[in-house]
């Protein structure tokens, strides 16, 4: 199996303080990785390191194959970050056109998509509830509804790793289950690889194949049965929030 990501001994500071330290950990093609942790355990900061957003480390990233400092080939990855902020409600595109953009990352323009790439968008917006907003301006949006354009943006091209931090915070309880059913059909059967942060550490359970449970340093790193099953996890946290966590009470 392919390795997409490898990571050694990954440290990482904001300032003086240590966000990371010492993380060591692999993601092999078709992996569903749940990254899970309290606030402030250095989640986000894992995944922008990742993806180059923050360029200073200590350790050693690949992706691919290729250290992360001579990685170009960001069109093979689908990124939905945790706090889009506000968009300006004069920016001039509408919902298709924002999401069309997905398909037409890395490639040469100017390019006007094909008949089954327009269907595709459009069977993605039906599938995330927004297929009525596709003609409206996306600055016009609320919060949760531009969450799920950008969503749907980071999903059309088909990504062979689709890295996500927090994508469901804005979604209601409805479309978050279709989320997660999407991203794991789209794991088995398209083989996407998934990395995914959040803190609903038992719904993740239900679809991850594995999980990364992090605390600054990397406290757990392995399948969710083998998380629910480890005596090491049930010291930590206590069996009783161990078993509501796996939803074995």
């Amino acid at each position: 199996m392919q390795e997409l990501i490898r990571v050694e001994q990954l440290t990482c500071r904001h300032g003086a303080v240590e966000a990371l330290s010492g993380i060591s950990f692999s993601v092999a093609a078709g992996d569903y990785l749940g990254i899970v942790g309290p606030n402030g355990s250095g989640k986000s900061t894992l995944v922008r390191v990742l993806l180059g957003l923050m360029p200073s480390y200590q350790g050693r990233i690949s992706l691919f194959g290729q250290s992360r400092e001579n990685f170009t080939a960001w069109q093979r990855l689908g990124y939905l970050p945790q706090n889009l902020g506000p968009l300006n409600p004069a920016f001039p595109a509408t919902v298709f056109e924002v999401v069309q953009l997905g398909l037409l990352a890395g490639k040469g323009l100017p390019r006007r998509l094909c008949r089954q790439e327009r269907q595709q968008v459009q069977e993605l917006l039906e599938l995330l509830g927004i297929e009525h907003l596709q003609r409206r301006m996306i600055g016009e949006l609320s919060g949760g509804q531009q969450q799920r354009v950008m969503l749907a943006r980071a999903l059309v091209n088909n990504p062979e790793l689709l890295v996500m931090d927090e994508p469901t915070a804005a979604l209601d309880p409805e479309i978050r289950d279709r989320f997660y059913e999407l991203v794991a059909r789209m794991n088995k059967s398209k083989g996407t690889t998934v990395l995914l942060v959040t803190h609903d550490t038992g719904t993740i359970g239900q679809y991850a194949s594995r999980m990364l449970y992090l605390d600054k340093k990397l406290l757990f790193f392995g399948s969710f049965d083998e998380f629910c099953h480890s005596p090491e996890m049930a010291a930590f946290f206590g069996e009783h929030s161990q078993h509501l966590i796996c939803h074995r009470h």
